[in-house]
């Protein structure tokens, strides 16, 4: 029998973490070790419904009680964490800027960021609020806003890190300068691969001006293989009756998937790993990155391009409006 993949889990007591789309998946199980360990931790959800049984879920996994300030403290692990939820769409510039103000005017400093959310391979090109491609405008441009505007609060501490979710589908990717909304022309699994080469680019450009401005802020970034989640069926089925062939057949193949706790290794070790350097990648060790221990991952050289990177760090301000501290 395989032996189950697990890493090391520190002290966290008297961490704060955010994760996006921490109600399910891969958010749901980071978030559940996050608190094993101790840390006080932020989901967020597009429904206000499914964040609030997320919480219970969470709660009624680790043995919970109810925190002073109305969350919920966890037992197990290194101590005594706690869990809340707030809302959040990544496909909404407001209600980013909204999350992101009640962070940073809470006062506390955030520890580790976790830029986990995401759609995948929506069949017809749909649109986000704000006009965006919906793949590139939620997965690049709305952790890209999130990540700049939460900054604040990441500057208060004393050794925060960032942990970007990219995919081994990344490969596939392409900037299309001339087209980052897929006007002109549109593929489910290109526009995802371009989301997915721009989450690690950025997740890299960040490194680079956190070293060369002195933010003291580790960036770095993940993936998780292929996990059995609900991203699997939540966008290639958008706007379908019933699943599509592909991902029905994909998840039913036996080895070369794994289950959300062990796809959620990847980003949980490049978040604890007091080794990893700024433009760290992690993934699984197995064939194809598909499945097994986290290790470094490997990356499509054009993903530490510094001058394609710094180009889609500008274009990415210009589109969210969003720009990053100076000094």
């Amino acid at each position: 029998m395989a032996r189950t993949p697990t890493i090391p889990r520190p002290d966290l007591r008297g961490r704060r973490a955010l994760v996006t789309g921490g109600n399910s998946g891969l958010g749901f199980e980071t978030a559940k070790w996050l608190l094993a360990a101790g840390a006080d931790v932020t989901i967020t959800a597009r429904s206000a419904e499914k964040g609030a049984e997320a919480v219970r879920r969470l709660e009624g996994g680790a043995g919970a009680g109810t925190g002073a300030s109305g969350g919920a403290a966890v037992g197990g692990g290194a101590g005594t964490g706690s869990v809340r939820v707030l809302p959040l769409d990544l496909a909404n510039l407001g209600s980013i800027a909204a999350l992101a103000g009640e962070v940073v005017e809470g006062g506390h400093p955030l520890d580790l960021l976790f830029n986990n959310a995401g759609v995948m391979a929506v069949p017809r090109r749909t649109l986000t609020d704000d006009g965006f491609e919906l793949q590139f405008g939620t997965n690049h441009l709305g952790h890209f806003a999130l990540t700049g505007r939460l900054m604040p609060a990441l500057l208060r501490a004393d050794a925060p890190r960032v942990i970007t979710m990219s995919s081994i589908m990344h490969w596939i990717g392409r900037i299309d300068f001339e087209d980052l909304q897929g006007e002109s022309s549109y593929s489910a699994w290109g526009a995802y691969g371009q989301s997915k080469l721009a989450n690690l680019m950025f997740a890299k450009e960040l490194a680079r001006r956190s070293d060369s401005i002195g933010w003291q802020v580790l960036s770095v970034a993940a993936h998780p293989g292929f996990s059995r989640t609900n991203l699997q069926s939540s966008g290639p089925n958008l706007g379908r009756s019933k699943p599509s062939r592909f991902s029905t057949i994909l998840n039913r193949m036996p080895g070369m998937t794994q289950a959300a706790a062990e796809g959620a290794l990847p980003e949980l070790f490049a978040a604890t790993n007091p080794e990893a350097l700024g433009g760290d990648y992690f993934g699984p060790s197995g064939l194809f990155e598909l499945t097994g221990e986290p290790t470094f991952a490997h990356f499509a050289r054009r993903a530490e391009n510094g001058k394609q990177g710094a180009l889609l760090w500008q274009r990415s301000e210009e589109l969210t409006g969003v720009e990053f501290p100076r000094d």
